[in-house]
């Protein structure tokens, strides 16, 4: 038995070690890959039999290093495979991204030229009609164009994916690295965990109850309270200090770009959902949940002077406030790409998960509006803007869409 990784994954912790310890299965690398826990290399080109299904690995670096595809051959004498497992080299629509690494010592330029080879040389080469099987589709930040189609053929690839698509390497490198979403803090964090030996992850471990008090003491000594309500339950009621991520969006994402991957974590949930954020958080590597607040609504009742509420405005609101108020900060937290197609006239653009490190460009003392694409990752931002001591925070209800929409009706 084996369980076999395309790379060192960045946007996740791998259950590569769970899965191992559960079967007794050796783990799979390319033979590129260094690891400090037990695994099997493979070299460019090598098969291996499943019977009569049989894998051919393909290194095909780019992405990162000691990325590699695993082509699927229904019976070993086939002209024709059936399919590849391109990773994160060849995406539906997208390759992977080749700047993730830059700061472990690879420069985006130089992991760009090899994806270049790796498509041409290893994947392109394919018959037209072998299946492409991705490990990511869209809503995943390893990529800026990734389709939902959960597969397609090499020779639809070769038509219509803008990076194939390019004449020359030079082109094909200008492409794929430019306007490409900023990538989540704890992706060097996870790729780096990824080849290290670390604890098991218990799924079914619910994480500790804390008193209300237990939850103070434990946010005094540095721990940040995730409350993973929606952004309209958090903006009615809310513990002071706690940061909004909604269970209902991207989770894990938003904390690993906002949380720092050292600090203590406790968790306001709607009764029922503990265990889910504490096993979502562990997905990226976040073990450091602590706890809960038990009983939290009570907790909030009990002690309505550490209750706040959030200032989300209407469109229309946030046009009488830029009226109304000429020192009015506002900041855009989407992706450079989200801004580049239109943004509010004058709003400075800080991605959601560059702002803990640059909140020393915003004055804390004047009246702040954030905005998103639609209202969560506001939420995020402004939640994060008053805990770090930020006094007079709103977000726009419906974001950018809502108020570019009020403009068109206007």
């Amino acid at each position: 038995e084996l369980v076999i990784e395309t790379h060192f994954h960045a946007d996740f912790l791998s259950g590569h070690l769970e899965l191992a310890r559960a079967t007794g299965a050796k783990i799979v690398y390319s033979s590129v890959a260094e690891t400090e826990f037990e695994s099997m290399g493979v070299a460019d080109g090598e098969r291996y039999s499943l019977g009569e299904v049989t894998l051919e690995f393909r290194h095909t670096p780019g992405h990162t290093p000691e990325s590699m595809s695993i082509v699927v051959y229904e019976h070993p004498g086939d002209e024709v495979p059936y399919g590849v497992l391109t990773g994160d080299a060849l995406f539906i629509g997208d390759v992977g991204r080749p700047d993730l690494l830059a700061s472990i010592g690879f420069s985006r330029e130089e992991l760009a030229d090899k994806l270049y080879d790796s498509l041409h040389d290893k994947l392109m080469t394919l018959p037209d009609a072998t299946r492409v099987y991705p490990a990511h589709g869209a809503g995943s930040a390893c990529g800026k164009n990734l389709s939902t189609d959960l597969w397609s053929t090499i020779g639809e690839q070769k038509e219509s994916n803008y990076a194939l698509r390019a004449p020359d390497k030079a082109t094909f490198m200008q492409m794929v690295t430019e306007g490409q979403p900023p990538a989540p803090s704890y992706f060097v964090y996870d790729a780096i965990l990824n080849r290290k030996d670390r604890d098991l992850l218990d799924e079914t471990e619910m994480p500790p109850a804390m008193t209300y008090q237990q939850v103070r003491e434990a946010i005094e000594a540095g721990a940040v309270l995730i409350d993973g309500r929606g952004p309209e339950e958090f903006a009615m009621a809310h513990l002071r200090g706690a940061v909004n991520i909604g269970l209902d969006g991207r989770y894990a994402e938003f904390a690993g770009s906002v949380v720092p991957a050292d600090a203590d974590i406790v968790l306001f949930t709607e009764p029922g959902q503990e265990l889910e954020g504490k096993i979502r958080l562990a997905r990226i590597g976040f073990d450091r949940v602590i706890g809960y607040l038990d009983r939290p609504f009570e907790a909030m009742l009990d002690h309505r002077d550490e209750v706040q509420v959030a200032s989300r405005l209407t469109a229309k609101a946030f046009d009488q406030r830029v009226a109304d108020l000429p020192d009015l900060q506002v900041v855009d937290v989407r992706g450079p790409g989200e801004v580049a197609a239109g943004a509010v006239p004058g709003a400075m653009p800080i991605p959601v998960g560059q702002l803990p490190a640059r909140l020393a460009e915003l004055d804390p003392a004047r009246p702040t509006v954030v905005y998103c694409a639609g209202g969560y990752r506001s939420s995020v931002a402004a939640s994060l803007l008053r805990r770090n001591g930020f006094a007079d925070v709103s977000d726009i209800l419906g974001g950018y869409g809502a108020w570019s929409e009020s403009r068109q009706n206007a």
